[in-house]
């Protein structure tokens, strides 16, 4: 029997807005992701940007995207290697 570690992955997120604007608009959202098993750690500026550091450490466990949401990340990628 497999363990729920071996079935699991562990993240840490820490999200918060920077200052709001003059004109009293929202400012930018920034935070960090830490996979916790590695201690590989994200800066973002686009919450978007949560679910792109995810998604590699899931297809390792072997969970499967649909085909719009494989492009997307492919496209994410190709986009951060440029």
């Amino acid at each position: 029997m497999e363990t729920l570690e071996s079935n699991s992955q562990s993240f840490f997120v820490r999200v918060w807005v920077e200052e709001k604007s003059e004109q009293g608009e929202w400012g930018v959202w920034r935070g960090h992701i830490v996979h916790v098993p590695s201690g590989e750690k994200h800066y973002f500026r686009d919450l978007n940007e949560i679910q792109t550091f995810i998604a590699p450490h899931l297809e390792e466990m072997g969970v499967r995207f649909d085909t719009s949401w494989r492009v997307a990340l492919w496209f994410k990628r190709m986009i951060k290697r440029s």
